[in-house]
Formats: structure tokens, C-alpha cells, sequence
């Protein structure tokens, strides 16, 4: 029994047993990894001399950029009198002279075959009229003409449009004018890779540079095939970094369907998360510790974590409150422990009120080791 002073002094503080709907979870371990299609590498589009989009900002690893970023200009090399060139260099400018040959033929092709598809369109238009006059057609064929012409006329232009661009390029070429092309990002995220140097001169198709997006990121579990039937699969789960507490508070991560993989000789099934990385700390290939929920979330009797004392043979007490100022030691069974609750196998009944701040120091003052 305790007087009002002591439990003022003990800063005393109660709570009811109660009976809450409890999930269990069960930890897995787990790896930070890219979605699909989340990083990629960025290719120069012909033969050229690599310089930073601004002065003295080449891009590196690690840089935050922008969607439609301007990143690097590349200058096409085609003309190598101008300047003295490395062998390297000089197979460069002839092949981007090969690529530009081989654009003209290409868009002369095209522009022939669209100015043929643009000569049958009026020939087959010009025949629907005709039928559709003698009431030997439909106004539907005459329609099905009219957009058949439409389409061919406008491939036509776009395969002259083609022409003239290239014609220009070559022109360019002959020339010796060097236009820089802005090489941009196409999403926004972080550069993953640097493939190049200032002043380099790169072959067409040569990778430039890896932007990566790392917001959001995945979550890999492979968890044991014999498992995945007692796990609630369409719950979101809790990721915390490794070598946290037991009661720290992680990231809520999503299910993700994704292409369904798994590891024949560990026997396991590979389970996705989609997880919020804004800030971009979490790295692809981190390892993480995952929460996941188990199935069939059920009303069990608690207690707070907190509530719960063990002695040195491992037995678990509880101070129960029986009467105003007295407090009486109680032996209890922990089924598990969720969070900052503790599952009672057995204990105080439903109601009961069980000591949570000051049960240390009354254990200590009950085994003699207060001061």
C-alpha cells in the first residue's frame, strides 16, 4: 500500500486492460530497387564534341536535374578541316557523314513513296466520286477516299518536312558551320552515371549520360513460398532501416503487382513495395527490414509494453491496482508483444487497471533495490 504522497513522488500512471483488434506482423528482410523503365541511359543522337550545357556545370553523379533540363551540347564534327583531329575523331565525323548519307536516302525514299500514296489516294478518290455521280457507289466510299487523300497528303508533307532537314544539316556540313544540339533530361531525377568528359568526342549512339528518378522507389521481400498463404498480401507493409528498435516507427510502403520473380534454390517468392523517396535517401540495393501484416487480425486482451515487468528466471509481472492506494503483483503471460502493446495469455481480467509509468520503481522498491 502506498500513500498519495508515494504515488505523486513515483509519478504513477494507469491503464485498463483492454481488448483491441490486433494485426501481427512478422519481419522480412528487404532491398531498395529501382521501378521499371525508373532510370535511363541517354545516348548521343550523332557524332560530336560533348561541352556542359552551362558554363562549368558538367554534369556528375549524384546531381539533382530537372525534366527538360538542359544538361550538355553537342557539337557535330563535319568538317575535319577545320581543326586538327585524333584518328578516333576522324572515323567519328565519317561516320556521322555516312549517317547523314543515309538520312538523305532515307527521307528521298520516303518522300517517293508518299508522293505514289498521294497519286493512288486521287486516283481512288477521283473513282468513288465518279461511281457515286453514275449512283453506282456510296457517300461511305467516297468518304473512306476523301480520308485515305487526307493521310497521304499529310505524310507527304511530313516526308518533305524530313528532306529539308536533313538537306539542311548536310548543308550545314558543306559549310563547315557547327550547330550545337542540346542534349536535355528527359525526366526529372538525379544523375545516376557520367559517361563522359568535356571536350570528348563521342560516336553516334554513344551513352552520355544515366538519369535516374528515385522518387518513389520499390521494396523487394523475398519471403519462403510456404509462407506467403498466412501474410495479408493486399496490406500495406512498414519498412525500417536495419538495426533499428523494435518499437520504431518506419515508412508505410504499398503492395505493388509487379512481374511475379522468385529464387528457386532459397524457396522463395519476391513480394513489392512501393515506398514515398522524396528526400532520396533511400538507396537502390539498401537493405531495409520489412513489417509485413499476417492474416486474420483478431480481438486480443492488452496491456501497454510498459506495464510489463520480468524478473531474472524470465517470468513477466504486472502491478495491478485492487483498491484506492493499493497495488498488488501480478503474474502474467505474454503471448507477443505488437508495438507498444503486449498480448495476454493469461493476467488481470478486462478492466482491470495495471501500473504503466512508475512500475519500475515499484519493482525496485518491492525487491529492494530502490534507493
Amino acid at each position: 500500500m502506498l500513500t498519495a504522497e508515494a504515488e505523486q513522488r513515483l509519478g504513477l500512471r494507469l491503464a485498463e486492460v483492454e481488448v483491441k483488434q490486433i494485426s501481427r506482423v512478422r519481419s522480412y528482410g528487404g532491398e531498395v530497387a529501382l521501378p521499371p523503365g525508373a532510370s535511363l541511359v541517354i545516348s548521343a543522337p550523332v557524332s560530336g564534341r560533348v561541352q556542359p550545357a552551362a558554363a562549368g556545370n558538367m554534369p556528375t553523379a549524384g546531381m539533382i536535374v530537372a525534366a527538360n533540363q538542359p544538361v550538355l551540347l553537342l557539337t557535330p564534327l563535319l568538317s575535319p578541316e577545320r581543326e586538327v583531329l585524333t584518328p578516333a575523331e576522324r572515323v567519328s565525323i565519317v561516320q556521322g557523314k555516312n549517317q547523314i548519307a543515309s538520312w538523305r536516302a532515307d527521307a528521298a525514299l520516303q518522300v517517293v513513296q508518299a508522293q505514289e500514296q498521294v497519286n493512288k489516294a486521287k486516283l481512288d478518290l477521283e473513282r468513288a466520286e465518279r461511281l457515286f455521280r453514275d449512283s453506282a457507289g456510296t457517300r461511305k466510299a467516297v468518304d473512306d477516299a476523301q480520308s485515305q487523300m487526307n493521310l497521304a497528303n499529310s505524310a507527304l508533307d511530313a516526308a518533305k518536312t524530313r528532306q529539308k532537314l536533313v538537306e539542311s544539316i548536310e548543308s550545314e556540313s558543306q559549310a563547315g558551320q557547327q550547330t550545337p544540339l542540346t542534349i536535355e533530361s528527359p525526366q526529372a531525377g538525379m544523375i545516376r552515371a557520367q559517361n563522359v568528359a568535356p571536350g570528348e568526342v563521342v560516336a553516334a549512339g554513344a551513352p552520355l549520360f544515366e538519369v535516374m528518378k528515385y522518387d518513389p522507389v520499390w521494396v523487394r521481400v523475398p519471403v519462403y513460398a510456404g509462407e506467403t498463404a498466412q501474410l495479408a498480401l493486399d496490406q500495406p507493409a512498414e519498412v525500417v532501416p536495419l538495426n533499428t528498435e523494435k518499437k520504431t516507427r518506419g515508412y508505410v510502403a504499398k503492395p505493388k503487382l509487379a512481374p511475379p520473380t522468385a529464387t528457386a534454390l532459397a524457396s522463395t517468392v519476391d513480394l513489392y513495395y512501393e515506398l514515398a523517396n522524396s528526400e532520396g535517401r533511400l538507396r537502390p540495393g539498401e537493405r531495409m527490414t520489412v513489417r509485413v501484416k499476417l492474416q486474420g487480425a483478431s480481438e486480443q486482451r492488452v496491456v501497454p509494453w510498459a506495464a510489463v515487468m520480468t524478473d531474472i528466471n524470465g517470468g513477466t509481472w504486472v502491478y495491478e491496482s485492487v483498491a484506492e492506494h493499493t497495488y498488488v503483483r501480478r503474474r502474467v503471460q505474454v503471448r507477443y508483444v505488437v508495438d507498444d502493446l503486449a498480448v495476454l495469455e493469461s493476467g488481470p481480467a478486462t478492466g482491470a487497471k495495471v501500473v504503466t509509468a512508475g512500475a519500475v520503481e515499484m519493482w525496485g522498491t518491492e525487491m529492494g533495490h530502490a534507493k
